[in-house]
């Protein structure tokens, strides 16, 4: 059996290519250290600057630790994923020699089959090493991106918008729910444009059509919707279906301003508002997230004031809020007018503050209701409690319910009292009657 520690940097979608690479190797078990491995395997993250910084450094802490193992017992060492997709096997190779296999995300779907010929092992079939615990499971549905937007490397690293086949989905999803995981996420860069490339009419709706009625799925929740897929037949579908899709939009609308987002390049620019009044419409106690860019080229204090304001009338649950990174090799790196980096930062802050009041104000109103929570993981730090998550709440993106009481366990789902809400998380008490 194959020792593997592994690293998945940046999005949940190289999170999936990973499990997708690991669990088609044949029989593997992960290890705690990389001392302990005979394979390193690093997914890198190539989106911005600090994610780049990141992986490099991953990378280097890597070769130190399987340096310090005699020659004949080092791991063997792969990085794969958007670093290599970003720079090429070429140029990183000769700065980092002790690297034995560079994966690029363009041979994706060759991953596994040439860590096998590296490593000597037989063919394996396609399987799935899922990593998340017994709660949650990504799905990742489609690659690369069929937008143009200016400040983004992602059409660049990964490229055109490329679908993962309808039957393949089905059956991994199915093999994901009957080993007892409750809740599937569905990723991509642009969850609505599933199909597009295909061929195939129906589009998301006919991918859901198959997902939903799964048995033994007790939420599916979709992240990284494009507001222009958002469309009233897409939200009638999702509203008459019910249960177990969750009411939870992820809309990463990245600005307020009409001036900003044509900028951006958005495929949504001219008004925001117009896709969150139409989930509201089918879904008014619909939870939303978005995430926001400011300092972006050419913004304006007449700009960030617009999305100030947009985002307080709106009140969000959640909000990611990131200042403008300058990519080489986009549209937005040579525009005019680059916002000075403390001032990006200080918008940043500002924004933020809003949101952090938005959030509390949102889940004090939680407080001594009964809801159904979702069990992740044991906290750490206090035995008997417990990290999970109620439905407005996705994975590893927003913040968490710490509960504990009877029954509390990973992988389960419970019903708790809500008896604390903090800025951004929430305590809970399982009914003892739930618990017997």
């Amino acid at each position: 059996m194959l020792r593997i520690y592994s690293t998945s940097l940046g999005c949940p979608k190289n999170r999936v290519d990973t499990e997708r690479t690991l669990g088609s190797i044949g029989p593997v078990r992960m290890v705690e250290t990389p001392e302990a491995a005979e394979l390193i395997f690093i997914n890198t993250c190539g989106f911005i600057g600090p994610a780049v910084e990141e992986s490099v450094r991953t990378i280097l802490e890597a070769i130190e630790a399987a340096g310090t193992q005699p020659k004949a017992k080092r791991p063997f060492i792969a990085v794969a994923g958007c670093l290599v997709g970003r720079y090429g096997a070429k140029d990183l190779a000769p700065d980092l020699p002790e690297v034995d296999l560079f994966l690029d995300n363009r041979d994706l779907a060759n991953w596994a089959e040439m860590l096998c010929q590296k490593l000597g092992l037989g063919p394996a079939p396609e399987g799935r090493f899922a990593s998340t615990g017994p709660s949650y499971a990504w799905l990742k549905i489609s690659d690369g991106c069929r937008h143009a937007c200016s400040f983004c490397t992602i059409p660049a690293i990964r490229g055109p918008l490329t679908s993962h086949p309808e039957a393949m989905l089905v059956e991994e999803a199915a093999g994901l729910v009957h080993s007892g995981i409750k809740e599937l996420v569905l990723v991509a860069q642009d969850v609505t444009s599933w199909g597009r490339d295909l061929g195939k009419s129906g589009g998301l709706k006919r991918l859901l059509e198959k997902l939903l009625p799964l048995p033994g799925l007790e939420r599916l929740r979709l992240m990284y919707l494009y507001p222009a897929g958002l469309t009233r037949p897409l939200l009638s579908f999702l509203q008459e279906a019910g249960k177990p899709f969750v009411p939870y939009f992820d809309i990463p609308l990245q600005h307020a301003s009409k001036n900003v987002l044509q900028r951006m390049g958005r495929p949504f620019a001219q008004n925001p508002r117009a896709a969150v009044e139409r989930v509201r419409e089918f879904f008014p106690q619909a939870a939303l997230r978005t995430s926001i860019i400011v300092g972006f080229p050419g913004e304006t204090e007449k700009d960030f004031q617009e999305l100030c304001d947009f985002v307080q009338a709106t009140r969000f649950h959640h909000l990611g809020v990131f200042a403008y990174q300058q990519e080489e090799g986009t549209p937005a790196a040579t525009m005019p007018d680059q916002i000075p980096d403390r001032e990006k930062q200080w918008r940043r802050d500002a924004l933020m503050e809003i949101q952090a009041d938005i959030s509390e104000e949102l889940l004090q109103q939680y407080v001594g209701q009964t809801m159904d929570i979702l069990v992740d993981a044991p906290q750490g730090e206090w035995p008997g409690l417990f990290t999970g998550r109620a439905w407005f709440q996705a994975p590893e993106s927003d913040g968490v319910t710490y509960i504990s009481g009877p029954g509390a366990a990973p992988g389960a789902l419970v019903q708790a009292e809500i008896t604390e809400a903090q800025t951004y998380d929430l305590v809970a008490l399982v009914n003892a009657e739930e618990g017997e």
